[in-house]
């Protein structure tokens, strides 16, 4: 099947590494990782879904969340200081100072240049849609923008790939998925697409120009420039 699309994740691939993410969190506000991952699923226990799926799903707002984050970090850290947390606004909070991943934001226009479709498929928060827009760039170059908090659906689901696919009109075998969490690359594959779990920025781009120069990407390629 040739190749007619590769999907960019955002978080860890687009953006920063999660780890950096974090990092940076933890200096802004004086909360780790941790502490914050254990109140996200104190927080998402009731609603029965993984731990970042009450805002990635839209089952909660924002502030909604915030609040629940404060009294879960509260009751699992007594002595713990949130002061310096603004859950109100954890979006703008969580990517001040932060930019996209400029090497990822090369190969994305690389990609276009070839004549293959490059598109973004996040798990995301519809508060923190004009914060992590903003810091990638790519809205006046992305052929679609999929985002989890919209469609109803998120990585791992094998629908989300499916539906990815047909917003492009395209078959699911013509698809690549580029993300940072193998479990995704491995839900993507269950459905035809192919995967390529990002580990590293050189890595990752040799492996899309594999793509990109094989015959059947390049046979697609001159199918788009005819059109």
């Amino acid at each position: 099947m040739n190749i007619q699309a590769i999907w960019f994740d955002f978080g860890g691939v687009l953006s920063p590494s999660i780890d950096e993410l974090y990092r940076v969190y933890e200096g802004k506000t004086g909360i780790s990782r941790q502490q914050m991952e254990a109140a996200m699923h104190e927080v998402a226990h009731p609603l029965g879904v993984q731990f970042q799926a009450p805002i990635e799903l839209a089952l909660m707002t924002q502030v909604e969340w915030g609040r629940a984050m404060s009294e879960a970090l509260k009751k699992l850290y007594p002595d713990i200081n949130i002061s310096r947390c603004d859950f109100d606004n954890h979006g703008e909070q969580w990517f001040a100072g932060h930019e996209v991943n400029i090497h990822m934001f090369n190969l994305f226009h690389e990609v276009k240049s070839k004549g293959i479709k490059a598109a973004i498929l996040t798990n995301n928060v519809v508060e923190w849609e004009a914060s992590w827009r903003r810091m990638v760039g790519l809205d006046s170059v992305a052929d679609c923008i999929v985002d989890s908090c919209k469609v109803g659906l998120r990585k791992p689901d094998p629908r989300i790939f499916v539906l990815a696919a047909e917003c492009l009109g395209l078959p699911r075998e013509s698809c690549v998925l580029i993300d940072d969490v193998e479990e995704n690359c491995e839900a993507a594959r269950s459905v035809g697409w192919q995967a390529i779990h990002f580990v590293d920025n050189i890595e990752t781009r040799d492996a899309v120009r594999l793509l990109l120069n094989s015959p059947q990407a390049t046979n697609q390629v001159g199918k788009n420039h005819e059109l």
